[in-house]
């Protein structure tokens, strides 16, 4: 039924591009809304014509007769084309805000997801030191560390990544934000040079090798590495427990993100390993979403 309503809106758009109507702002954005479909479709519509334009979303409103370039036209008229494929709205217009932040993306990584920011608030939350040593384990985009770094500036933060165009993507966001924070290339614990750290925080693979949600939204956009973990999910979250002991300070914290009906097997994990104080808290939609513990050896 779904592939159905897709096909339906998509000979909508190519009959609709065919008309010789006068392409205002306003119709463009309802051709597109209604061709793309789904909750956001006018917001995302909005997000494409002002990416490409520079107008502000605000102005399509006040000003719904202002017709685009024909060059822009047809730039708008592509994006919404592998908007309406399923091509994430975030790689269409290359940045994707996290914690007030304008990160870059690509289809290198994962795209920063809304509910990873409960994990900045519950880490901003600990009772660290004024100058902590921080890291972030498989930094993407470099999204958590550059959330921690730009609220605690004096908190020493580092993150890796194993692969490089990641590494490079989180360096340039790094960059463009003008924030100090340190990114290597590694596989985990692998290639760091051995300190301690007051907390290790990831947001690691945690989907299961055969999930259904594998075939829809974003995720088939993005890479394979940074979606699955194994059978059951949770290969790379066991190694990331089993290693951190010897990464941290005594009573430094761990904390990783996981799947939503996953926080009972993660909590075992962290108290199998030894960690205090573990605890699986939710994200905005009320779902599991992260486990933390503190180490006291």
């Amino acid at each position: 039924m779904a592939r159905c309503s897709r096909s339906i809106r998509l000979i909508f758009w190519l009959r609709w591009q065919m008309t010789d109507q006068i392409l205002t702002c306003d119709l463009l954005l309802t051709k597109a809304a209604k061709a793309i479909g789904g909750e956001s479709s006018r917001l995302d519509a909005e997000l494409l014509l002002s990416h490409l334009t520079g107008w502000s979303r605000t102005s399509f409103r006040a000003w719904p007769e202002r017709q685009p370039e024909l060059e822009v036209i047809g730039e708008f008229k592509s994006l919404v084309q592998r908007r309406i494929d399923g091509e994430p709205i975030a790689h269409l217009l290359g940045e994707q805000e996290f914690w007030s932040l304008p990160l870059k993306v690509n289809a290198s990584t994962l795209i920063p997801r809304p509910d990873t920011e409960c994990l900045i608030e519950a880490a901003l939350a600990l009772p660290l030191p004024d100058m902590a040593r921080v890291l972030d384990l498989g930094t993407g985009t470099g999204a958590i560390a550059l959330a921690l770094a730009s609220e605690q500036p004096n908190w020493k933060v580092q993150a890796s990544d194993v692969q490089e165009q990641a590494v490079l993507l989180a360096r340039t966001n790094a960059s463009d934000l003008g924030l100090a924070v340190e990114i290597i290339q590694s596989n985990w614990f692998a290639d760091l040079p051995h300190s301690r750290y007051d907390l290790i925080v990831s947001n690691p693979p945690y989907v299961r090798a055969n999930d259904e949600h594998l075939n829809l939204g974003d995720v088939r956009f993005e890479p394979a590495s940074a979606l699955i973990a194994g059978n059951d999910g949770l290969d790379d979250i066991r190694h990331l427990i089993e290693r951190a002991p010897d990464w941290l300070n005594k009573s430094g914290w761990l904390m990783i993100e996981h799947g939503y009906d996953q926080g009972e097997a993660v909590n075992a994990l962290f108290q199998r390993a030894g960690f205090d104080l573990t605890e699986t808290r939710q994200d905005y939609g009320q779902r599991d979403r992260f486990t933390l513990g503190c180490w006291h050896p």
